[in-house]
């Protein structure tokens, strides 16, 4: 269900009912692109049945999902199509354009064409879990995160949303786990990379590696800064973490409804794989927030 998480606490007020988010999100809800639109956004329903609500709430959890639908524009197809524009001036003006006139060109070539460029529709997911009052999204990079926000704030009158930070750098506890210490549930994995802290572009990676090998710890001790790691969690997931806490790679182990796909019914599997995704991630967060000393507070 979700690849990736970045967190962020809202200390805003939260709509309390699921009827109630999805009113405010339907101030922004998803529409397709105009003919001359290159890009639209908007909130859809998370559950695919008729008269489904633009939130999702269950177990004290909310799901949302931002569509964004942009059009399929080639740079070649538009450099193609203007080369006739450029031989039709030439043989009007018996002259090349000038630089303005190619710009000119150009746009009307680009606004000819959008309306015929095909449809690519992007979907991110996020979750916000109430007793922590956090906004945990499906996103790769800060850019995607912060579009997601960008989408939830226009519908809010008062939206105040800051990234999750801990009193201590998760760094430090990626480098105990590292080492060998079983904390709270977490437990090593097969994957990390490593930075030369005098020389950024130098970067070491392991993938599917015993990381209990002394040869690889000696490169930590010795002073190479670890910025991802692979951990497991609970025995029932495994992820990658970087060093400011970001998440990627997760993926529940064996026995779970997220990769289980005999579910008949649509709705209650994803239903399923959404208690369990935010129970679990819920625990994970406590036990960082004991780890590293609860959240940092915010000026």
């Amino acid at each position: 269900m979700f690849r990736n998480l970045r967190f962020y606490r809202i200390t805003s007020p939260w709509p309390k009912t699921e009827e109630k988010l999805s009113e405010i999100l339907a101030e922004n809800a998803f529409s397709p692109c105009g003919a001359y639109s290159e890009r639209s956004a908007g909130w859809e329903a998370p559950a695919e049945f008729d008269g489904a609500p633009l939130c999702r709430r269950l177990h004290g959890a909310d799901l949302l999902q931002l569509r964004t639908q942009s059009r399929v524009l080639p740079v070649a197809a538009i450099k193609e199509a203007l080369v006739d524009k450029v031989d039709e001036y030439r043989s009007r003006m018996t002259q090349e354009p000038p630089r303005s006139e190619l710009r000119r060109l150009r746009e009307e070539t680009r606004e000819e064409l959008l309306p015929k460029a095909l449809l690519k529709s992007d979907r991110s997911r996020g979750c916000f879990i109430h007793s922590e009052s956090l906004l945990a999204i499906d996103a790769g990079t800060d850019s995607k995160a912060e579009w997601f926000i960008d989408h939830l704030r226009t519908c809010f009158g008062e939206f105040t949303c800051v990234p999750l930070a801990f009193s201590h750098e998760p760094s430090e506890l990626l480098k105990r786990i590292f080492l060998g210490e079983s904390l709270l549930g977490f437990s090593l994995g097969r994957e990390c990379r490593m930075q030369d802290v005098s020389d950024s572009k130098s970067i070491a990676t392991w993938r599917e590696f015993e990381l209990t090998d002394a040869s690889i710890r000696k490169h930590v001790v010795d002073g190479m800064r670890l910025t991802h790691l692979g951990v497991g969690f609970d025995e029932v997931l495994s992820c990658v973490i970087n060093e400011a806490g970001d998440i990627s790679k997760l993926k529940f182990i064996e026995g779970d409804a997220v990769d289980t796909p005999d579910y008949e019914d649509p709705l209650a599997r994803m239903d399923a794989d959404f208690v369990l995704l935010t129970g679990t991630v819920t625990r994970m967060v406590e036990s960082l927030k004991k780890l590293l000393g609860g959240y940092a507070t915010h000026s």
